[in-house]
């Protein structure tokens, strides 16, 4: 099964201790990529974690 055709417009963002910043994932909802960053955070990982929608920034 293909998913090439889902719409997955949320981002979660990992930023390291250098300023580096990494796509971990995309999802469909918003709600989906806050569950990610809210188990990182939960699980006490030391770099920061956000969800973006595609097309936008921080900053």
């Amino acid at each position: 099964m293909s998913d090439s055709g889902a719409v997955l417009p949320w981002l979660v963002i990992r930023q390291d201790d250098n300023g580096n910043q990494y796509r971990v994932g995309r999802y469909a909802t918003r709600a989906e990529a806050q569950k990610i960053v809210d188990s990182f955070d939960d699980r006490g990982h030391k770099q920061l974690y956000w969800v973006e929608r595609i097309g936008q920034s921080v900053q």
